[in-house]
Protein backbone atom coordinates (compact mmCIF):
# COMPACT_ATOMS: atom_id res chain seq x y z
CA UNK A 1 0.00 0.00 0.00
CA UNK A 2 1.30 3.86 -0.83
CA UNK A 3 1.03 6.65 1.14
CA UNK A 4 -1.63 8.71 0.22
CA UNK A 5 -2.53 12.31 1.58
CA UNK A 6 -4.54 10.72 4.42
CA UNK A 7 -2.13 8.20 5.20
CA UNK A 8 0.65 10.61 5.60
CA UNK A 9 -1.25 12.89 8.01
CA UNK A 10 -2.57 10.01 10.01
CA UNK A 11 1.42 8.95 10.61
CA UNK A 12 1.97 12.94 11.65
CA UNK A 13 -0.66 12.79 13.75
CA UNK A 14 0.29 9.41 15.45
CA UNK A 15 3.87 10.14 15.33
CA UNK A 16 3.32 13.65 17.23
CA UNK A 17 1.40 11.84 19.75
CA UNK A 18 4.32 9.68 20.81
CA UNK A 19 3.74 6.56 19.37
CA UNK A 20 6.51 3.98 18.04
CA UNK A 21 7.19 3.03 14.43
CA UNK A 22 6.00 -0.33 15.09
CA UNK A 23 2.75 1.05 16.65
CA UNK A 24 1.95 3.07 13.85
CA UNK A 25 2.60 0.45 11.68
CA UNK A 26 0.00 -1.41 12.98
CA UNK A 27 -2.51 0.93 13.08
CA UNK A 28 -1.78 2.10 9.46
CA UNK A 29 -1.68 -1.66 7.76
CA UNK A 30 0.69 -2.61 4.46
CA UNK A 31 3.52 -1.40 5.72
CA UNK A 32 6.11 -2.25 7.88
CA UNK A 33 8.45 -0.28 10.66
CA UNK A 34 11.25 0.50 8.21
CA UNK A 35 8.72 2.29 5.80
CA UNK A 36 7.41 4.45 8.71
CA UNK A 37 10.52 5.14 10.03
CA UNK A 38 12.12 5.89 6.30
CA UNK A 39 8.56 8.23 5.62
CA UNK A 40 9.36 10.28 8.87
CA UNK A 41 12.84 11.00 8.06
CA UNK A 42 12.18 11.66 4.47
CA UNK A 43 9.39 14.08 5.99
CA UNK A 44 11.50 15.62 8.37
CA UNK A 45 9.40 15.06 11.10
CA UNK A 46 11.22 15.18 14.67
CA UNK A 47 10.21 16.34 18.23
CA UNK A 48 7.64 13.90 19.29
CA UNK A 49 5.66 13.66 22.19
CA UNK A 50 7.58 12.12 25.01
CA UNK A 51 5.47 9.65 26.77
CA UNK A 52 4.96 9.50 30.13
CA UNK A 53 7.55 6.42 31.28
CA UNK A 54 10.29 8.01 29.30
CA UNK A 55 9.83 11.60 30.83
CA UNK A 56 10.72 10.59 34.52
CA UNK A 57 14.84 10.54 35.38
CA UNK A 58 15.61 6.72 35.12
CA UNK A 59 16.72 5.87 39.16
CA UNK A 60 20.30 4.51 38.98
CA UNK A 61 22.08 2.42 41.25
CA UNK A 62 24.97 4.43 43.61
CA UNK A 63 28.31 3.66 42.70
CA UNK A 64 30.63 2.09 45.13
CA UNK A 65 33.42 3.88 45.93
CA UNK A 66 36.61 2.78 44.45
CA UNK A 67 35.19 0.36 41.98
CA UNK A 68 35.45 1.37 38.23
CA UNK A 69 33.26 0.49 35.50
CA UNK A 70 34.90 -2.59 32.76
CA UNK A 71 36.48 -0.85 29.89
CA UNK A 72 36.63 -3.05 27.15
CA UNK A 73 38.53 -2.11 23.77
CA UNK A 74 37.00 -3.17 20.50
CA UNK A 75 39.34 -1.95 17.14
CA UNK A 76 41.99 0.07 17.85
CA UNK A 77 43.08 -0.29 21.11
CA UNK A 78 46.13 2.24 21.02
CA UNK A 79 44.56 4.52 23.98
CA UNK A 80 43.76 0.78 26.18
CA UNK A 81 45.67 0.71 29.05
CA UNK A 82 48.89 -1.35 29.55
CA UNK A 83 49.23 -2.92 32.87
CA UNK A 84 53.24 -4.24 33.88
CA UNK A 85 52.80 -7.68 35.74
CA UNK A 86 54.95 -8.79 38.48
CA UNK A 87 57.03 -11.97 37.75
CA UNK A 88 55.71 -14.99 39.69
CA UNK A 89 58.26 -15.07 42.37
CA UNK A 90 57.45 -18.18 43.48
CA UNK A 91 61.48 -19.64 43.07
CA UNK A 92 63.36 -16.71 43.24
CA UNK A 93 65.93 -18.64 41.11
CA UNK A 94 64.07 -19.47 38.57
CA UNK A 95 64.61 -16.09 36.51
CA UNK A 96 68.40 -16.49 37.32
CA UNK A 97 69.53 -17.80 33.45
CA UNK A 98 71.57 -20.60 33.72
CA UNK A 99 75.18 -20.90 32.33
CA UNK A 100 74.70 -25.04 32.84
CA UNK A 101 77.93 -27.20 31.50
CA UNK A 102 76.95 -26.67 27.68
CA UNK A 103 76.48 -30.25 26.94
CA UNK A 104 76.94 -32.12 23.14
CA UNK A 105 73.85 -33.81 21.56
CA UNK A 106 75.41 -37.08 22.73
CA UNK A 107 75.35 -36.18 26.63
CA UNK A 108 71.48 -35.01 26.43
CA UNK A 109 69.79 -37.68 28.82
CA UNK A 110 65.80 -37.22 30.05
CA UNK A 111 66.85 -35.07 32.85
CA UNK A 112 69.02 -32.66 30.96
CA UNK A 113 68.07 -29.44 28.99
CA UNK A 114 67.79 -29.22 25.32
CA UNK A 115 67.47 -25.45 24.70
CA UNK A 116 70.48 -25.14 22.04
CA UNK A 117 72.95 -22.74 22.41
CA UNK A 118 74.74 -21.12 19.26
CA UNK A 119 74.69 -22.31 15.75
CA UNK A 120 74.69 -25.58 14.86
CA UNK A 121 77.82 -26.88 12.79
CA UNK A 122 80.28 -24.11 14.36
CA UNK A 123 82.26 -23.99 17.50
CA UNK A 124 80.77 -23.75 20.78
CA UNK A 125 77.26 -24.90 19.56
CA UNK A 126 75.47 -27.06 22.19
CA UNK A 127 73.01 -27.77 24.68
CA UNK A 128 71.86 -25.76 27.75
CA UNK A 129 72.11 -29.28 29.79
CA UNK A 130 71.05 -27.80 33.07
CA UNK A 131 68.45 -29.81 35.01
CA UNK A 132 64.74 -30.02 33.63
CA UNK A 133 61.49 -29.73 36.06
CA UNK A 134 58.67 -32.52 35.59
CA UNK A 135 58.45 -33.99 32.31
CA UNK A 136 59.31 -30.86 30.09
CA UNK A 137 62.24 -30.69 27.73
CA UNK A 138 63.44 -27.51 29.54
CA UNK A 139 65.14 -26.61 32.45
CA UNK A 140 62.75 -23.93 33.91
CA UNK A 141 64.23 -20.88 32.40
CA UNK A 142 64.11 -21.94 28.89
CA UNK A 143 60.78 -23.43 29.21
CA UNK A 144 59.09 -19.81 30.43
CA UNK A 145 60.91 -18.65 26.93
CA UNK A 146 59.83 -21.19 24.64
CA UNK A 147 56.30 -22.01 26.59
CA UNK A 148 54.50 -18.41 26.44
CA UNK A 149 50.92 -17.58 26.87
CA UNK A 150 49.32 -16.72 24.05
CA UNK A 151 48.47 -13.23 26.05
CA UNK A 152 52.06 -12.29 26.72
CA UNK A 153 53.22 -12.93 22.93
CA UNK A 154 50.62 -10.47 22.16
CA UNK A 155 51.75 -7.90 24.36
CA UNK A 156 55.33 -8.48 23.21
CA UNK A 157 54.10 -8.26 19.64
CA UNK A 158 52.35 -4.36 20.52
CA UNK A 159 55.38 -3.53 22.68
CA UNK A 160 58.09 -4.13 19.36
CA UNK A 161 55.33 -2.61 17.39
CA UNK A 162 55.82 1.18 19.00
Amino acid sequence: MGWNDERVELLKKLWADGLSASQIAAQLGGVTRNAVIGKVHRLGLSGRAKTPSSSVPRVRKPRVAGMRPRMRYHGNNALAPQYDLEPDLEDPLANVVPIGPRITILELSENTCRWPIGEPGKEGFGYCGSQTKGELPYCPYHARAAYQPAADRRRQRQQQAR
